[in-house]
């Protein structure tokens, strides 16, 4: 695959809420994975990017974290490297605006191209139909994409993600878990600290946490819910967890299997996550039900929690039962593709697949024509959905 702008590697972003993926196009993985966050501020875990109050906080802190990038990451001069950056079609448009002014006016790049992460995942595995689930920090958005143009009336996003199952946990934690120090003596959590950071909580949950099946979720379930009903299954068994100093968090192995439940628990809207993919399907047009539904592809960092895809896929089977579902749809295979990377940065390979192609060069928007508009296309803006072709290739 030919490498364009004369071999100098233009570099890719994938700014996410949690992590930034960073590196080159035509390169197989991210030279590095941050957090998407200013490290060394007042209150010890740092300002996540997101995080903002006004437009100038954020861009003052999007131009510290890009310096650090470029100078002590990727080691480049920016004004030299065109630039791709992977994000979501419901990205903020306030974010996308600012970190546009960032780079053409203090950064100078001579060019940057905007690519929607549902749609450039599909370049990793060379299909042009699929339903694409990415399920990321703060939540999980569904986009399903026919013949390389994702259906935005079709979307699907619910607040379910990794945070949510942060959340979970904690309150978990702070109702049943103990602190167990050297004396060997036990005392509540919360009588100990009243509440977890959020680096100790993702991290419990990386280490620690899984998705359990349907039928053992069932069966919890109706333990809890039926006093007379069957007895709990056997816990999973309980680990230690260090904290600071010489306590250690007992994890019952309750606590471990029920944080993820919250993606399979419906609401009073009867929302999950095997309902928002069953939703999205019946969405799009009926000649692609099937053909989405056999080509799932799910990515994002919370999606890498074990046994949560064969979860899903037994909950979407269980649903299609379900009265509001069986006689509008009819889906005899699910199939899952694996790309060909890590879920948590299969879109920024497709952003590094797309950009080592002529698309850098006739797609990307130009410095000088952003200095001349002081604006850069977006779909949900009527001024740009014409048919008129313009001269922004660069």
């Amino acid at each position: 695959m030919p490498i364009h702008d004369n071999d100098r590697h233009a570099v890719v972003l994938e700014i996410g809420r949690a992590y930034t993926k960073c590196g080159f196009v035509g390169e197989n993985e991210p030279r590095v994975i941050i957090s998407s966050k200013l490290e060394g501020t007042k209150n010890g875990e740092g300002i996540y990017l997101h995080e903002y109050s006004t437009k100038k906080e954020l861009h003052s802190n999007l131009v510290k974290f890009l310096h650090h990038i470029f100078f002590k990451y990727l080691l480049v001069n920016h004004r030299e490297r065109r630039i791709v950056i992977v994000e979501s079609l419901l990205c903020p448009t306030e974010f996308r605006e600012v970190l546009a002014n960032v780079l053409y006016i203090h950064f100078e790049v001579p060019s940057v191209l905007f690519v929607p992460s549902h749609l450039v995942t599909l370049y990793t595995l060379g299909i042009s139909t699929a339903f694409v689930i990415d399920i990321g920090h703060e939540e999980t958005t569904m986009i399903p994409v026919c013949e390389g143009t994702p259906l935005i009336h079709a979307w699907q996003a619910q607040p379910l993600g990794s945070k949510a199952i942060q959340g979970r946990l904690e309150s978990l934690l702070l109702l049943r878990a103990k602190v167990q120090g050297n004396d060997g003596q036990k005392v509540d959590l919360v009588d100990v600290m009243p509440n977890l950071s959020r680096a100790v909580l993702e991290d419990i949950v990386v280490r620690t946490c899984f998705v359990t099946t349907l039928p053992r979720a069932r069966q919890l379930v109706a333990a809890r819910t039926d006093e007379e009903g069957p007895s709990p299954p056997v816990p999973p068994p309980t680990i230690l967890y260090p904290l600071s100093g010489n306590n250690n968090l007992t994890l019952d192995g309750s606590v471990r299997e029920e944080s993820a439940e919250i993606f399979f628990e419906t609401d009073n809207e009867m929302v999950s996550l095997a309902s928002m993919v069953l939703d999205g399907i019946l969405a799009s047009p009926i000649d692609f039900r099937v053909p989405l539904a056999e080509n799932l592809v799910i990515i994002g960092g919370g999606s890498m929690l074990p046994g949560l895809k064969f979860r899903l896929l037994a909950e979407i089977r269980d649903l299609q039962q379900h009265p509001k579902y069986s006689s509008r749809i009819a889906l005899k295979a699910l199939k899952v593709h694996r790309p060909p990377a890590k879920s948590n940065y299969a879109a920024w390979l497709g952003g590094a697949i797309l950009g080592a192609t002529e698309a850098i060069a006739t797609r990307s928007y130009t410095r000088e024509v952003y200095t001349q508009t002081n604006r850069v296309p977006d779909w949900n803006n009527l001024a740009d959905n014409t048919k008129e072709v313009d001269s922004r290739a660069g």
